[in-house]
C-alpha cells in the first residue's frame, strides 16, 4: 500500500521530470533508428569481411570498436578542448544572433544595412576563413570558438528574425490598446513567439559548432578530436580515425539531446496554439 502511495505522488513532487521524460512514440523512434544503425553495421562488418578489404583502408566495425576500447583515454583527452571550443562558440554565436536578431527587428534600417553583410558571409567556406581567422587571433583557442560561433550565427539569426516577427496581429494590436510598451511586448508576446524557432536553429547550431571546432583545430592545434583525426590520417591508423569521427558524432548527438531537453522543458505550449 505504500508502495502504490509513494508511486502515486511521484508525479506531482517531480512535474518538471515527467515532462521532459520521452514518450511512446520518441522511444520508438529511437528504438527503429537503434535497429537502422545495428542492420548497417551488420552489412559494413559482411562487406568488409566477405571482400576481404584492409584494415587500414576501411576498417570493419569490430576494428572501430576495438579501437574505441584499446585508445578511450586518448579519445577523451581529445574530446575535453573539442567540447569547450564548441560550447564557447555556441554560447558566443547564438548570443550574437539573439542579439542581432532583436536589432533587425526593431530597426529595418539596420536590417537593409546589414542583413546582406550576414549572408556574404555565410556564404564564404569556413575553411577558407580559418586560416584568416589564425593569423588574427593566433594559434590559441580563440580562432577555434570564433570558427564554432561563425557556423553557428547564420541559421539562428535567420529563424530569430523570422520568430520575433510572426507574431499575431491580434496579440500585437491588443497590447497596442492596453498602452504596451515596446519592451512588455517583446518579453510578454515577441519572446514567446519566437522561442519555437530559436530552439529549432539551436538544435541545428549545437551540432554545426562542433564541426566549426575541429575545423578550427585543422588549421592548428596540438590537441583536440580534430588533431586526432589528422595524427590518425598521418599515421595510416584508420581504426582510431573512425574511432574519433565516432567521439565527434556522440558529442553532437549529447548536444542536441540536452537542447531537445530543454526545449521540451521550456516550451510547454502549443506554438501553433499560443500564437
Amino acid at each position: 500500500m505504500s508502495m502504490e502511495r509513494s508511486v502515486g505522488t511521484a508525479g506531482p513532487s517531480m512535474p518538471w521530470l515527467w515532462h521532459i521524460l520521452p514518450g511512446p512514440e520518441v522511444t520508438r523512434t529511437l528504438g527503429m533508428a537503434m535497429l537502422g544503425l545495428l542492420l548497417a553495421l551488420t552489412v559494413w562488418q559482411l562487406v568488409v569481411t566477405l571482400f576481404g578489404v584492409p584494415s587500414y583502408l576501411v576498417p570493419a566495425p569490430t576494428d572501430v570498436a576495438g579501437a574505441l576500447a584499446q585508445d578511450r583515454a586518448l579519445l577523451l583527452a581529445a574530446a575535453g578542448p573539442t567540447i569547450l571550443e564548441a560550447f564557447l562558440g555556441f554560447l558566443l554565436g547564438n548570443t550574437v544572433a539573439l542579439l542581432v536578431a532583436v536589432s533587425f527587428v526593431y530597426n529595418k534600417v539596420v536590417e537593409e544595412m546589414f542583413y546582406p553583410v550576414a549572408i556574404l558571409v555565410k556564404t564564404i567556406p569556413i575553411v577558407a576563413i580559418a586560416p584568416v581567422l589564425k593569423i588574427i587571433l593566433g594559434n590559441g583557442i580563440e580562432p577555434k570558438i570564433v570558427i564554432a560561433a561563425l557556423i553557428c550565427f547564420f541559421p539562428t539569426l535567420v529563424n530569430s528574425v523570422r520568430g520575433f516577427r510572426a507574431v499575431n496581429p491580434q496579440l500585437l494590436e491588443l497590447m497596442h490598446v492596453l498602452s504596451a510598451s515596446r519592451t512588455e511586448v517583446f518579453l510578454r508576446i515577441r519572446i514567446y513567439s519566437a522561442l519555437p524557432y530559436v530552439f529549432s536553429a539551436l538544435k541545428i547550431s549545437v551540432t554545426m559548432c562542433v564541426l566549426g571546432a575541429i575545423v578550427g583545430e585543422w588549421i592548428g592545434a596540438n590537441q583536440g578530436i580534430g588533431y586526432l583525426l589528422l595524427q590518425s590520417m598521418f599515421d595510416f591508423n584508420a581504426p582510431r580515425l573512425f574511432a574519433a569521427i565516432l567521439t565527434a558524432s556522440i558529442i553532437a548527438i549529447a548536444g542536441f539531446a540536452i537542447v531537445s531537453m530543454l526545449e521540451k522543458w521550456i516550451i510547454r505550449w502549443d506554438p501553433g496554439v499560443a500564437m
